[in-house]
Order: structure tokens, then sequence, then C-alpha cells
């Protein structure tokens, strides 16, 4: 190959290279922060070794509950995402969903599930962010990721 046609392909090369870049940093953007829970997910498995789910269960969008959790979680937006939280919604009990009828939640619910899947914590009032991020500081696989 002549050194002339090395040097076009360059441009091209490292153009590619940016256009692949970038449409992996769309990827991995593109899970918003908060999304409603599908009544028919059966697991949290799509999330296991790459987000936290926090799953909260309402009665509805207009709990106060809900309304407070929610207004408490979207302040610290960057908080959750640098710890890799996804917050997940099911404010519909009348759509009987998978998740739902597994950990039959009375009323309004927020679990926290670890990046391995196991159940974290679970509580029946809103969940302060202070608790919520020093319980995750706590965990082993975040304290990996500090160190």
């Amino acid at each position: 190959m002549s050194m002339p046609h090395l040097h076009l392909n360059i441009p091209v090369l490292l153009l590619t290279f940016c256009l692949m870049l970038v449409a992996s940093t769309a990827q991995a953007t593109q899970t918003p922060l908060f999304q409603p829970l599908s009544p028919k997910a059966a697991d949290l498995n799509q999330y296991r070794w790459h987000n936290r789910p926090l799953v909260i269960f309402a009665p509805s969008k207009t709990d106060p509950a809900y309304v407070e959790q929610m207004a408490m979680l979207e302040k610290h937006k960057s908080e959750l995402a640098e710890r890799e939280i996804i917050v997940l919604s099911d404010t519909s009990p009348n759509e009987n969903g998978t998740l739902r009828k597994q950990l039959n939640p009375n009323g309004f619910e927020v679990v926290l599930v670890g990046k391995d899947g196991g159940m974290k914590l679970r509580e029946t009032t809103p969940l302060s962010t202070e608790v919520l991020l020093s319980t995750i500081d706590r965990m082993p696989i975040r304290q990996a990721r500090l160190d």
C-alpha cells in the first residue's frame, strides 16, 4: 500500500472511529433515569450488573407519598446517575403487574435492588435520598468502584 493512499484513509478511519464512539455514548445514555415499570416485566434481569433499580409502587401518580418520593429523587438526579440507579415506577395497581404480584406491595412502597439482583432495601414510606445514597455507597460493588 502506498503512502498517499494511507493518508487518504486516515481521515475516513478517524471519522468512523468518532462516529462509533458517539453511537456507543448515545446508547449508554439512552436509558432514562425515570421510567414506568411495565406490567409485563417478570423480573429485573435486564438491569443486573448494569444498574441498581429503585422500584416504586404507588396506588396512583397523585399519591402523596409517591409525589414526595419523586420530588426528592428529582433533586438528586446527578447523584442517582453516578450510582447507576434507574427509577422504575408502578402507579397502576389495577394492571396487576407481574412484579407487583411477586412483591405484593401494600399501597406505597420503595424497593432498592442491587446490581447483583438482590433486594437491598424495602420501605413503606418515602426514602430520603441521603439514606438511599449512603446505603448504596456501603455496598461492596460501589466500594470497589470507588477504590
